[in-house]
């Protein structure tokens, strides 16, 4: 190990910062943050200094260096733009027992300030030795997505009962056990979604060994998958896929988005393909309240959004009823993530001030639509699960006064590798399933902004 990692208590310390450029202001800002009396002395004050002037408490001076100004430093940074300058003051500092670090030159100082996450209470540093700041910006914005925004409020909360816990389990092997338990359920679940006294109240039953019925109950997720990309589901859908000890999930979700979940849950495919449900919805409905009441983490994964035809409001009503508790994780609708990735905006100052999202669903053969509200100037129509019925659409459209010659789009396994993207008129739309073996899942998009795929096609280019 050729550094030794630390956090310094910077309360009511002198450091001085020499540079005022955009790297000097960052630093300038994080020792502000740790309440560092700081000093910044600079020939040529950036706007970022300025700006930061409005926020902070500290000492900007626009002059130049003296080797006098290192007396009394706990902290010096050498950020200016002359790196023979940022040495010699690394080497005094360094002959002074001064820390100092030196910008892009980590060997010439004797510390480095390292790539951080936060979640106030708690820091995580995260450091190459120097060797790639660029690799350690990259690990912080992995360890970003693992590390839930409310973890800070755990921290609080441990400190809260701390006192507690040592009375109530003086033995440390005890303790430790009893945290571990606490901070691996309900309790960090519950500050994660926000749920803060609730989470107080539950570690607070631990404490008394009176446990509620509901602690022996499991728990709903209901999560919305996306339209097919991984990278595109939340930061709070992942760890709760990670969480489940068993999970239901439709036709519509990818399967690398099924192999993110925990590899040990078990799954359960409830996947419905027009006139052949594998499990009907009432059916799913009671699965989930007969899992959660084997107290197990039972995670509903869905395509796109629970609540935009995704029958999750129908789900969440019989949990409801038989109390079960339950979290909803929004996802990407397919509609917004789709047209996003064939380069076709759904609204467009130009083209479409308001946007419809229907679903073209088939029931007894007919599709009962408010065709008058469809047939708008300067709106567009995003059509869900409408492929089997694209020559009832196009007709009642046309016939309702919806021009023939239309843009119109259909959108394969949009924002995945394998999109295709096929553009039309609304009048030849329905025989372009047959004509290019178009298959569910696909998006529609009926409307002038498809116009402008021709120029905004970007995700084409990165494929290619």
């Amino acid at each position: 190990m050729k550094t030794y990692p630390l956090f310094f208590l910077l309360e009511g310390q002198n450091c001085l910062v020499i540079g005022g450029g955009p790297v000097a202001a960052r630093k300038v800002e994080r020792l502000c943050q740790a309440g560092g009396n700081v000093l910044v002395l600079t020939k040529d004050i950036s706007q970022e200094l300025i700006d930061l002037k409005k926020k902070y408490e500290f000492k900007l001076e626009q002059r130049a260096y003296k080797q006098t100004d290192l007396q009394a430093q706990s902290i010096v940074i050498a950020a200016s733009d002359d790196k023979i300058l940022n040495v010699e003051i690394a080497n005094i500092a360094k002959a002074n027992n001064i820390l100092v670090n030196v910008v892009n030159q980590p060997n010439a100082g004797n510390f480095i300030v390292p790539s951080m996450i936060e979640r106030q209470p708690i820091s995580i540093a995260i450091s190459t030795g120097g060797a790639s700041p660029v690799l350690a910006r990259l690990l912080r914005a992995r360890l970003e997505t693992l590390i839930p925004s409310h973890y800070g409020k755990l921290a609080e909360l441990m400190a809260k009962f701390r006192e507690n816990a040592k009375q109530k389990f003086p033995d440390l092997h005890k303790r430790r056990q009893f945290w571990e338990k606490a901070l691996s359920g309900k309790i960090s679940e519950l500050l994660f979604s926000g749920q803060v006294q609730l989470a107080e109240h539950y570690l607070e039953t631990m404490f008394n060994r009176t446990y509620a019925e509901e602690d022996h109950k499991g728990e709903v997720y209901l999560v919305g998958g996306g339209p097919g990309e991984p990278d595109l589901l939340t930061f709070r859908a992942l760890r709760l896929m990670q969480q489940a000890d068993v999970v239901l999930f439709d036709r519509l979700v990818s399967p690398s988005i099924v192999d993110l979940v925990n590899q040990d849950a078990e799954r359960i495919y409830v996947g419905k393909q027009r006139s052949n449900h594998s499990l009907p919805q009432q059916e799913i409905n009671q699965l989930l309240v007969d899992l959660a009441k084997q107290g197990k983490h039972v995670l509903r994964l869905k395509g796109g959004d629970p609540f935009i035809f995704g029958r999750g409001g129908e789900e969440i009503e019989l949990l409801t009823e038989n109390h079960i508790p339950f979290q909803i994780v929004p996802g990407i609708t397919a509609a917004s993530g789709c047209s996003t990735y064939a380069g076709i905006p759904l609204t467009h100052r130009d083209y479409a001030q308001s946007c419809l999202f229907i679903t073209g669903h088939l029931k007894d053969g007919s599709m009962n639509l408010n065709w008058q509200a469809l047939v708008q100037p300067q709106q567009t129509l995003a059509v869900y699960m409408g492929t089997h019925g694209l020559d009832i659409l196009s007709r009642e459209l046309i016939s309702h006064g919806m021009a023939s010659d239309t843009p119109a789009a259909i959108i394969q396994q949009g924002t995945t590798e394998q999109q295709n993207v096929y553009t039309s008129t609304l009048a030849i739309l329905p025989d372009m399933p047959k004509q290019f073996d178009i298959k569910p899942p696909s998006m529609i998009i009926i409307g002038e902004v498809v116009k402008l795929r021709e120029k905004l096609a970007w995700f084409e280019l990165t494929k290619n």
